[in-house]
Parts: structure tokens; C-alpha cells; sequence
């Protein structure tokens, strides 16, 4: 009886760690309703336990270290997700090293481009972001491209100074010791053989997946930069839609299908978010943030995570904005976001992709 129970509590266990992605397909296939409603059960705890621990380690690390850099808490909670299951791609001392340096860039470059003219901050966009994405993306089917685009695209919009830098360097120092250990005991085993240097070696534009790092830095620099250049309020939510379109892989030119989507499910987002703002009493306005991430859990579409993102971001916006405002700014800049990353695709296949996908047929 003892090793029945001991065997279930694992299965369980390793049911919450699956991906929806993964969980769904499961559920369809499950051959009863009791395995069915078991799985679905389990996707809602996850989904629950994840925003939980996002209330608890956000809040956590907003009441220590300053609500103005709650920013970084959210970008220490997302990285902290991703690295349980995905290494860099080579040897573990290369990793922690380039980890570091992967922080100290997203730590410094949002502020030091906050404090620079627009067009010298797209050069400082383009450098940290390209790092970034050389570092830490040597596997971008893994997802890491649109988790650290998040996190520094967050981050440059949410820019600090004076106190408030000096705790937030504080906490970026925690976040690196925290993932830096998870890092180190789960993928420790992986990639021994594999040195970062020689990862730097390997890049050629001849590859898709440098090209496509290439695209993303360029792309997600330029929609930055001129969201500042024309101090458009929140001209990170314009970054995060170029970053969305640019981060899916495998690489692909066209992205007409990725943009339609994007703006289908911002508008629908913003709409439901709008209507429920209304109807919900006031003092249950704050409940809005944890629901929308509590039905993210349940997301494996790209339109759906497109439309339950706008709850979070609207319910910060609300505050600043007001409800129509906020509404208004996010559909805006959503549309100026998937206008630059289409053109910038189309722009790019042409002067980038073609060029390296003919010297291919002729060397081949």
C-alpha cells in the first residue's frame, strides 16, 4: 500500500511539472472520465500554484527591496521558472559565468539606455539584447528567446535610479544566487563536453538560428527605441509585440498568421478586461491580475495567451491610465508593435534571409 501511495505522489508530482501543452494532449487521449477529470485537476493546481508562488515571491521581493522594483521581481520569478528545465547548451562553469553576465545586462542596460538619446540607446539595445540572445538561446526552440526578450523589454520600460538602483542590484544579486543554484543542480550532468567559446565560434549567418537571433536583437532594439524617440506611455507594450512576433521558433520570414493572431487576441483581451472592470464591483478590481493569470495556466494557444496577458498589464495600466485610457494605449500600442515587426520581417527577408538562403543554393 505504502509503494502504490509512493508511486501516485510521484506520477502526481511529475503531472505538475508538464507544460499544458503537454497536459492537454493527455487529457484527450485519457481512455476514462476519472483519468480525464485526474489531469484536468491537476492542470488547475498547477495553474493555481504557479500564481500562488508568483503572489508570494513578487510581493516578497517588492516589500524588501522597493515596489519600484517590482519589475525585476517579475522578471526573476519568470526566469526562475524556465531555468528548472532548460540549460544553456553547454558546460555548467560556462553557464553560471554567462548567467551572471546575462544578469549584470539586464540589471544595467534598461537604465543606462533610459538615460541616452534614442538613437545611441538603440545601439545599447541591439549589443545587451544580442548578448543576451548569443548567451542564453543556443537552443531557441526551448522557449528562452521570448523569456529573457520579456524580461529586458519589462525591464526597460520599469528603469530605476539612485536607492531604489542600489536595492534592485541587491536583488538581481539574490535572483542570481537562487537560479544560479537551480541551474547548477539540475543541468550540472548536461553539455560537459561543450564550451561557450565554442558556441561563439559557430555563429555564421549562413544558420537560421543565428539569423534569427540577429532579427530578433535588431527588431526588438529598433521597436524600443522609437517607442522612446515619440514617448509613447508604455512603449514597452509595443516592444513586447514586435518581441512576440520575432521570438517564435523555428525561424520563419512570415509572420502574417503570428500578427493577425496577436491583435485578435489583444483586442478580445482588452474588451473582456473592459466589461469586467465595469460590472466587478471596485474592491474586486484587484482580484482581475491573479484570474488572468490563474486562466493563463490554462493557455496553449497563441491567441489565448495573447488576450489573458492583457489582464495583468491592464490592471497595472487602470491605476495610471484609467479603464479607457488604458484600454485604448494597449490596443494602440499592440498595433504599432505588429505594424514594425511585419514590416521589419519583410524588410529583413529581403536583405538578410535571400541573400544567405541563395549563397546556400550556390554553395551547395
Amino acid at each position: 500500500m505504502n509503494i502504490e501511495l509512493e508511486v501516485f505522489s510521484l506520477r502526481f508530482y511529475d503531472a505538475l511539472q508538464l507544460d499544458p501543452a503537454v497536459l492537454k494532449p493527455k487529457i484527450q487521449a485519457a481512455k476514462t472520465m476519472k483519468e480525464r477529470w485526474q489531469l484536468w485537476g491537476i492542470l488547475a493546481l498547477r495553474s493555481l500554484l504557479i500564481v500562488l508562488f508568483a503572489i508570494l515571491f513578487i510581493g516578497t521581493l517588492s516589500n524588501v527591496f522597493g515596489a519600484e522594483n517590482s519589475a525585476m521581481a517579475v522578471a526573476l520569478f519568470c526566469i526562475l521558472l524556465g531555468i528548472r528545465f532548460v540549460d544553456f547548451g553547454y558546460c555548467i562553469g560556462d553557464s553560471m559565468v554567462t548567467l551572471a553576465l546575462s544578469f549584470l545586462l539586464l540589471l544595467t542596460a534598461p537604465v543606462a539606455a533610459s538615460l541616452l538619446h534614442p538613437l545611441f540607446a538603440v545601439l545599447l539595445h541591439f549589443a545587451a539584447f544580442f548578448a543576451l540572445s548569443l548567451m542564453t538561446c543556443e537552443k531557441p526552440e526551448m522557449g528562452n528567446g521570448g523569456l529573457y526578450s520579456f524580461a529586458y523589454i519589462f525591464l526597460t520600460g520599469n528603469p530605476v535610479t539612485g536607492e531604489m538602483f542600489e536595492k534592485r542590484c541587491w536583488m538581481t544579486l539574490f535572483g542570481y544566487l537562487l537560479c544560479g543554484t537551480i541551474l547548477f543542480c539540475k543541468h550540472r550532468e548536461k553539455n560537459r563536453g561543450v564550451r561557450f567559446r565554442q558556441v561563439l565560434k559557430t555563429f555564421r549567418l549562413s544558420r537560421e538560428k543565428c539569423r534569427w537571433q540577429l532579427r530578433m536583437a535588431l527588431g526588438v532594439s529598433l521597436a524600443l527605441s522609437l517607442g522612446c524617440l515619440f514617448h509613447l506611455e508604455r512603449f514597452m507594450w509595443m516592444g513586447f509585440a514586435c518581441g512576440s512576433l520575432l521570438s517564435s521558433y523555428p525561424y520563419t520570414s512570415d509572420v502574417k498568421e503570428r500578427s493577425w493572431y496577436r491583435m485578435l487576441g489583444v483586442v478580445t483581451g482588452s474588451g473582456l478586461f473592459f466589461v469586467i472592470y465595469l460590472l466587478l464591483p471596485p474592491k474586486l478590481h484587484p482580484l482581475m491580475g491573479p484570474l488572468g493569470g490563474l486562466c493563463l495556466g490554462f493557455c496553449t494557444d497563441y491567441r489565448y495567451k495573447s488576450a489573458i496577458n492583457c489582464f495583468g498589464a491592464l490592471m497595472l495600466a487602470a491605476g495610471l491610465y484609467g479603464i479607457h485610457g488604458a484600454v485604448l494605449l494597449r490596443v494602440f500600442n499592440n498595433l504599432l508593435g505588429v505594424l514594425l515587426g511585419f514590416v521589419f520581417v519583410r524588410l529583413y527577408q529581403v536583405l538578410v534571409d535571400r541573400h544567405f538562403e541563395n549563397t546556400e543554393k550556390r554553395t551547395g
